[in-house]
């Protein structure tokens, strides 16, 4: 069989199942793929292919012997290099950590493994996860593989990137700011930020986070359709002891009724033009899917929610964030904690709690909104992809690039899941756009996202 990478997850799981398609030969396609595109891309930063071989023949003499390796068996998929994967550094992109190797598994990477998949290689991200653009002095610099002049995305670019390129048929990234969402949005695939606690997240082999980072940071997939999302997230999601605010929700809610509000210009947020064309077209196919869609002017406040998000993940421990940036001497990480030195520094104890304080309020103002619609249909970002390094040519350009990001820095505040959805290219640059649902359902955002995906042409790996 030809051209095995570029098949969709659930492909690849029913044609294993079926005994038509070894994990083996999925291994060898997507490591084939990884030594034909990586030395450009430089998506994967660690893998040992051997390990990848002989997890996929384990697979596949489970299946001979008729066992069910779970719904993910034999498919080769990736990991984000910041969570623990037993014998491998958990970098975070910093040179600091190279030499930090997890003797153990995070939950995610436990619960890949319980659902049968084959991890071919963990993915690159910015110096501590710091950014939207993916580049760093320990693994070097991750291009788009749909235009090498444009951010991958950060911080999954790396995971992006590889599912774009055709490097596993699934990926796992990590959101806090955006850091699925965004890459997702700049090389054209989906990605699914959770709800918070819906994915099981540990690492054994640093320090517990600070307040911020345990409240608002989430694990999700990555992929090329809507529907690897589903399979993806069900694998995730399984229980882990080891996260205090992991959630014991269903993954699939009550029917609702099939509403969603459209806001092109969420706060008063600049969007693109070309954004603005494709969130309408994005409203249109939903209505021919049955959908009745509002479009309004107004939403919950998000760009309040943007600083207190700064406050809560940078403003935590600020002072120590920009001690080890200037140790690692990575420029991207000194800029992005630079360019929010008026929010983070000097956060005190009585910011904290003002921030969740006022955090309780926001949640509230779009729980409350989330009742009158199943999702919400808004911009991913102002802007399409930005150039690369944008965020590096100045003060005006971080600005510029900080502004545009509004939605992806706000919603995490409050908790609810979020899916960005490529609709296609806008004057060659990828678009898409992004939905939001009430708490632990992302079935409705995923059902949404469906609905606007089979009414455009489907997502291609690169060549």
């Amino acid at each position: 069989m030809s051209d095995i990478w570029r098949l969709s997850a659930s492909r690849v799981a029913d044609l294993i199942s079926q005994r038509k398609l070894s994990a083996v030969e999925a291994a060898q396609a997507a490591l084939a793929r990884l030594d034909a595109v990586n030395p450009r891309l430089n998506a994967v930063v660690q893998h040992r292919p051997d390990e990848v071989l002989a997890r996929a023949a384990t697979i596949d003499a489970a299946l001979a012997r008729g066992e069910n390796p779970g719904p993910l068996a034999g498919v080769p998929v990736t990991v984000k290099v910041n969570i623990d994967m037993a014998g491998f550094a958990t970098t975070n992109g910093v040179a600091l950590q190279k030499d930090l190797v997890a003797r153990t598994n995070s939950p995610v990477v436990d619960n890949l493994l319980r659902a049968g998949a084959v991890i071919v290689g963990r993915t690159n991200t910015p110096a501590f996860s710091y950014r939207w653009f993916t580049s760093n002095t320990l693994h070097g610099r991750t291009l788009n593989p749909r235009d090498d002049t444009l951010t991958p995305g950060g911080s999954s670019g790396g995971a992006a990137s590889a599912v774009a390129a055709g490097i596993g048929h699934l990926a796992h990234g990590t959101d806090i700011a955006g850091s699925i969402r965004y890459p997702a949005y700049a090389c054209g695939v989906h990605g699914l930020r959770p709800s918070l606690g819906r994915v099981a997240a540990f690492n054994a082999s640093g320090a517990e986070r600070t307040i911020g980072g345990q409240i608002t940071a989430v694990s999700g997939p990555i992929a090329r359709t809507v529907h690897d999302l589903r399979l993806g997230l069900a694998a995730m999601a399984l229980p882990d002891a080891r996260d205090p605010w992991w959630v014991p929700a269903p993954l699939v809610g009550p029917a609702v009724p099939r509403t969603a509000a459209l806001c092109v210009r969420p706060d008063g947020l600049d969007t693109h033009p070309d954004i603005a064309a494709a969130l309408h077209d994005a409203a249109d196919r939903l209505r021919d899917a049955g959908w009745t869609v509002d479009e309004v002017d107004t939403l919950p406040p998000l760009k309040g929610a943007c600083d207190i998000q700064i406050g809560l993940w940078m403003g935590d421990g600020y002072e120590a964030m920009v001690r080890n940036a200037e140790r690692e001497g990575d420029p991207g990480a000194i800029a992005a904690l630079a360019g929010q030195a008026r929010i983070a520094s000097g956060f005190s104890a009585d910011g904290l709690s003002a921030a969740l304080v006022r955090r309780a309020s926001l949640t509230r103002a779009w729980q409350l909104y989330m009742e009158r619609y199943a999702v919400v249909l808004l911009p991913a970002s102002a802007e399409p992809p930005f150039a690369s390094e944008q965020d590096l040519q100045g003060p005006e350009a971080y600005e510029r690039v900080w502004a545009a990001q509004m939605t992806m820095v706000g919603l995490p505040l409050v908790g609810l899941p979020a899916l960005v959805v490529s609709t296609g290219f806008a004057n060659g640059k990828p678009v898409g756009v992004q939905l939001v649902a009430a708490r632990y359902r992302e079935d409705l955002c995923l059902a949404a996202g469906e609905a606007i995906e089979a009414r455009g042409a489907p997502i291609v790996t690169t060549d």
